[in-house]
């Protein structure tokens, strides 16, 4: 039996709408970075852009456990002494509160090309309008797929 490798014409992309409200972050970024990867479908290939594009809702409503929301978030300005940080509690507060949502995705991911290219498939919005209705996405429930996936 022959090993089956996708071509560009057999990759069949949907668009999938996901509710963040009340949702665990974590346990929402492993499920859009599976998704976005395309490891769901049994036609999966490593090295090619399988995944669905997904739209995500409601990001400024996204649930942690535990101390999660005191924990900081680095990054370097690059000059000398340039280490900053903030909080999850302060990013969700502040003016762009779907990048926490983001960077979960994005360290889910292998850090290569490819992964790059499949975050562009991935829309985060804060409130819960969307520009996407032409697509009509489907509606994915990661409420109701595990009870652990939602935090009261």
């Amino acid at each position: 039996m022959k090993t089956f490798s996708a071509t560009p014409a057999e990759i069949d992309k949907k668009w999938i709408l996901i509710d963040a409200e009340g949702v665990v972050l974590g346990r929402l970024a492993s499920i859009v970075a599976m998704r976005l990867r395309g490891k769901h479908k049994a036609s999966f290939t490593p090295h090619m852009d399988m995944g669905d594009n997904v739209i995500i809702i409601n990001a400024d409503k996204v649930q942690m456990t535990g101390k999660k929301r005191e924990e900081h978030f680095y990054w370097h300005t690059g000059h000398p002494g340039g280490i900053k940080s903030r909080t999850k509690q302060q990013i969700l507060e502040g003016a762009h509160p779907e990048r926490v949502v983001y960077q979960a995705v994005k360290r889910m991911l292998p850090g290569n090309r490819l992964s790059r290219q499949q975050m562009t498939n991935l829309r985060i919005y804060a409130g819960a309008e969307h520009p996407h209705e032409a697509q009509s996405p489907e509606v994915l429930d990661v409420k109701s797929m595990n009870k652990k996936n939602t935090r009261s």
